[in-house]
């Protein structure tokens, strides 16, 4: 067999996977005894996991989400008992396919942007969902400068590449009125198509500080609310509650974790 004819035609054909590991299958399919059919099944099965595994990999990296903020390192046990039943059934994307939306509202430090950056991530690891992560305030700045190069429209089109944006802090942004008129066009093209994921300090009764606009103002929460799920987390603050078991922890149990962390 012409070995560099082989690697040659499975780099042209963009199989590294099957390139890297067809001497050694074969070579366990030689001692095993495998027949022809398990020996390509074998290289079949490693190429799409190990391609999958670099799919997950590139869309988590694209998606910007904050690193660490998961489920799994999540306290579910302090946010409400309606949200906890909420969350298992949104993994399952649908919400996605149906192009609704996510809103978390309270106060900062409640888990917000952690609960919906959690969710994002299991969307992407169960369903490989492109999804973006993004504070309000940068979208609104690079959709302001579109705006002004005449390519609004060009990044409008690019950001509808994305099944959800997850739209962090809309509450923290005081903004011009082409500021707000570009973020009301940017809520407009993704009604009922594509699925936002929203995080705010404000409730809806006080978007007219972002809006400015009543009118606009009620557009806005008309086309969030219209198919939306609505997270309300109004308890203790998770940043607190840290601070205070730092506080109780032990002497030797507070040193030996600052040794660690030192290490």
């Amino acid at each position: 067999m012409n070995y560099n004819s082989l690697d040659m035609m499975l780099r042209a054909l963009h199989l590294p996977s099957i390139l890297m590991g067809y001497e050694r299958l074969g070579q366990t399919a030689s001692s095993n005894d495998w027949s022809f059919e398990q020996y390509l099944h074998a290289l079949i099965e490693q190429e799409t996991a190990d391609r999958s595994s670099r799919r997950l990999k590139r869309l988590l990296k694209q998606s910007g989400l904050p690193e660490g903020k998961t489920l799994e390192s999540l306290n579910m046990k302090l946010l409400p008992q309606k949200i906890r039943r909420q969350v298992p059934i949104l993994l399952d994307g649908g919400f996605v396919e149906r192009a609704e939306n996510i809103l978390a509202f309270g106060l900062p430090g409640r888990g917000k942007t952690h609960l919906l950056a959690g969710i994002a991530y299991e969307l992407i690891m169960r369903h490989s969902y492109r999804i973006l992560f993004t504070s309000a305030f940068s979208l609104v700045q690079k959709l302001l400068v579109a705006r002004n190069n005449l390519s609004l429209e060009i990044l409008l089109k690019k950001l509808d590449n994305y099944d959800v944006i997850l739209l962090d802090d809309i509450g923290y942004i005081q903004q011009s009125r082409e500021e707000m008129e570009v973020l009301f066009t940017f809520l407009s093209e993704r009604y009922e198509r594509k699925s936002l994921m929203i995080t705010s300090n404000l409730v809806f009764s006080e978007w007219d500080r972002i809006f400015k606009d009543p009118m606009t103002t009620a557009a806005a929460i008309d086309r969030l609310v219209h198919h939306s799920i609505i997270f309300e987390l109004n308890g203790e603050s998770y940043r607190t509650r840290e601070a205070g078991k730092n506080l109780k922890s032990p002497p030797n149990e507070t040193n030996a974790k600052s040794s660690s962390s030192d290490q």
